[in-house]
C-alpha cells in the first residue's frame, strides 16, 4: 500500500509584483508559472505521479484569462499525473465565477476538491479536503475529517490556513488544530498558507511555496516528496528545491574601524547564481563615516550584477569625526556645510533629535560628494 505523492501550495499564479521593475517583475511572474512544470518533473524524478496543491494556486479570486488558462493547459501538459487542487484564502470558494471556470476547461488529470467529502486519488488513498470556504471562514475547517470513515486506507488531509502561529497573512483566527493528524487518524496533513517549509509534527508539513515571493522566508522555493508505507506508517518526507529565483537576506554585522565595503563583497553570493537572485543587505552595528560611504558605493558597483539588491542601513550606527571630513571630495561650500553639521553632532547643548537630523543629513551630504566628486 506504499503511496508517494509531491505536496505542494501557493503557487499565487498571477501575482502583479507592482514594487519591482517592469522587467524584474516580467521574470518573476513567468517563474510562477513555470513552477508548474518544475514540480511535474520533481515528481517524475522521485517516482511519484500525484501532486497535491494546498490551496492558493491562484494569487486572487479574479486571474486573468491568460494566467488561468495558461495553468490548465501547463497542467494538461503533464497529463501522465494527476493534479490535485485544493481552494487556498487567496483563491476561495467564494470566488464561484473562478471556480467554475476550472471546471468548466480542467483537464482530465486535475481533480477539484471543493466538498469536505473524500476523494479517492487510488483505491486504498483517501484525500481529506477541507477547501477554504471564504478568504476567513472564521473556524477551523478540518474539523470534520475526525470523524469520516475511510476503512483500511492511506488518510491525506489536505488543507490550508494557520496552524499555531503559523499564519503567512498575520490573521491567526482560522486556526487548524496542530494535532489534527492524530485526532483524524491522518497518515498526512498537506498543508498550504506559510510560504517557508515547516514541520508541525511527524505528519504534517508546511510544503512552502515553490516560487518565493517576499524575504520573509529566506529559504528557497521547495516542495516535499512524501512517502506513506501504508496505513498508521510515520510518512516519510524528503524536501526538493524547485525554485528558479532567490530571496536571500544578508546580515550584515559591522565594527566601528572595520572595512565595510571589503566585507559586504566578501560576504556576497558567488558571481554566476546573482542574476537569480534577490538580494536585501541589512547593515548593523557600527562604522565610521567614510566606511558607510565605501560601504554605499561598493554596494552600487555590485547591485546590477542582481536581480535586485538593496541595502538597509537603518540599523547601522555612524561615527563621524574630522578625519572624515579631511578626505572629503568637494568644494569649499560643501567642506563649509559639512564642517557645520559636525559641529551640531557635537553640540551636547542641541536635543538629540536636532543632533541625529544633523547627522544625517552629513551623511547624505557625504555620500554625495563621494559618489559626485567635483
Amino acid at each position: 500500500m506504499t503511496f508517494r505523492f509531491l505536496h505542494s501550495s501557493d503557487l499565487h499564479l498571477g501575482k502583479p509584483f507592482g514594487n519591482v521593475s517592469d522587467d524584474l517583475r516580467g521574470r518573476l511572474r513567468e517563474a510562477r508559472h513555470t513552477a508548474i512544470d518544475r514540480l511535474a518533473q520533481k515528481a517524475r524524478d522521485h517516482g511519484a505521479q500525484t501532486i497535491l496543491l494546498a490551496g492558493d494556486t491562484f494569487d486572487t479570486e479574479t486571474p486573468s484569462a491568460p494566467v488561468l488558462r495558461q495553468a490548465l493547459a501547463a497542467i494538461a501538459g503533464h497529463s501522465d499525473l494527476t493534479w490535485v487542487m485544493l481552494a487556498g484564502n487567496h483563491d476561495s470558494l467564494m470566488a464561484e465565477d473562478l471556480w467554475q471556470k476550472i471546471s468548466a476547461d480542467q483537464p482530465g488529470n486535475l481533480m477539484l476538491v471543493p466538498e469536505t467529502k473524500p476523494v479517492w486519488i487510488a483505491p486504498d488513498v483517501a484525500v481529506l479536503p477541507a477547501p477554504c470556504t471564504t478568504r476567513r471562514p472564521g473556524r477551523d475547517l478540518t474539523a470534520w475529517m475526525d470523524e469520516c470513515d475511510t476503512g483500511n486506507a492511506i488518510r491525506i488531509g489536505l488543507a490550508h490556513g494557520a496552524i499555531q502561529t503559523f499564519s503567512e497573512d498575520g490573521n491567526v483566527a482560522d486556526v487548524i488544530a496542530p494535532y489534527r493528524a492524530q485526532r483524524a487518524r491522518l497518515d498526512y496533513l498537506a498543508l498550504g498558507d506559510w510560504h517557508g517549509q515547516i514541520r508541525v509534527n511527524d505528519r504534517t508539513w508546511y510544503s512552502g511555496t515553490p516560487e518565493p515571493d517576499r524575504f520573509k522566508h529566506n529559504k528557497p522555493g521547495a516542495a516535499l516528496m512524501v512517502t506513506v508505507d501504508g496505513p498508521g506508517a510515520t510518512p516519510l518526507t524528503e524536501p526538493v528545491e524547485t525554485g528558479s529565483f532567490e530571496w536571500r537576506t544578508l546580515n550584515l554585522e559591522l565594527l566601528s574601524g572595520e572595512d565595510a565595503a571589503a566585507t559586504l563583497l566578501q560576504r556576497l553570493p558567488v558571481s554566476t547564481l546573482r542574476r537569480q537572485i534577490l538580494l536585501r543587505v541589512m547593515a548593523q552595528g557600527r562604522t565610521t563615516l567614510s566606511g558607510r560611504t565605501a560601504l554605499e558605493a561598493a554596494h552600487r558597483r555590485v547591485a546590477p550584477e542582481f536581480a535586485e539588491a538593496q541595502l538597509r542601513a537603518e540599523g547601522l550606527m555612524t561615527d563621524c569625526d574630522q578625519t572624515d571630513l579631511a578626505g572629503l571630495n568637494g568644494a569649499g561650500a560643501l567642506k563649509g556645510a559639512a564642517q557645520s553639521l559636525m559641529d551640531q553632532i557635537n553640540d551636547e547643548t542641541l536635543s538629540p533629535e536636532r543632533r541625529d537630523v544633523a547627522q544625517a543629513a552629513l551623511i547624505r551630504l557625504f555620500s554625495y560628494c563621494e559618489a559626485y566628486p567635483a
